[in-house]
């Protein structure tokens, strides 16, 4: 029996989603996760689902991080993009970071479960207008290559820390002392060779989903990522 997963946080997408799935794919298991710590458990306790459908836009994740920490820590999960966004550079910047394929929410169920299928199979899937779109550029792919040495806790905490949160309150949502979130945040900074936690933002905002390719595009997407980070050790 197939096992599939699907990560969405709207409630009314996943049902329709489940419903195409289950038509497309009958005898298969369904699991379903509204954000990202329930997704981490799912894969825990499904070790080896057969493909993970992924919505770039759950809480707890910022553009690409989510899919490559995921790949990086399950290489053995196929991941499949399914979002509303649907320019051709993200889609080819989403298989450069590891996806299988990228399905736009626009497309029909039989586009969805051709991709699918093709999954399976052990081929990549885009639509055909993405086949000149560019891709990631190099200091996207290096940001990728620290983000992945990260830990599923590390990189909970890096994405609370460019919400504006305090260590303390990192702390209290995680159930864990103020200490702990000060050596993870130590591990953080070392391991994506930044000096401080803007520093540590700005490297994980260039898996963002609008490129920070020319530098005046950069500083405008860096300064309005960091709008909500507090300087602390």
């Amino acid at each position: 029996m197939k096992e599939l997963l699907i990560a969405d946080d709207h409630p009314l997408f996943r049902e329709a989603l489940r419903g195409v799935l289950a038509r497309a794919f009958p005898h298969t298991a369904i699991h379903e996760a509204a954000s990202l710590s329930r997704l981490y458990e799912l894969i825990e306790q499904h070790p080896d689902a057969d493909i993970l459908l992924l919505d770039l836009d759950m809480p707890g994740a910022s553009g690409f991080s989510a899919l490559v920490h995921l790949q990086a820590h399950c290489p053995q999960l196929p991941i499949v993009i399914v979002s509303g966004h649907d320019e051709p550079s993200l889609m080819r910047r989403a298989l450069d970071h590891g996806a299988m394929a990228y399905i736009p929410k626009s497309a029909d169920a039989a586009t969805l479960t051709h991709a699918l299928q093709s999954v399976l199979d052990g081929d990549t899937w885009l639509p055909d207008t993405v086949s000149a779109a560019p891709g990631a550029d190099q200091a996207e792919r290096d940001a990728a290559a620290r983000l992945r040495d990260l830990t599923p806790q590390q990189f909970r905490i890096l994405q609370m820390v460019a919400a504006g949160q305090l260590n303390k309150q990192i702390a209290h949502e995680l159930n864990v002392s103020e200490a702990t979130v000060k050596a993870h945040m130590t591990a953080i900074l070392r391991k994506l060779r930044a000096t401080n936690r803007t520093q540590a933002v700005l490297i994980a905002n260039r898996l963002g989903l609008t490129a920070v390719g020319a530098a005046g595009t950069a500083g405008m997407s860096e300064a309005a990522g960091l709008n909500g980070v507090r300087a602390e050790t």
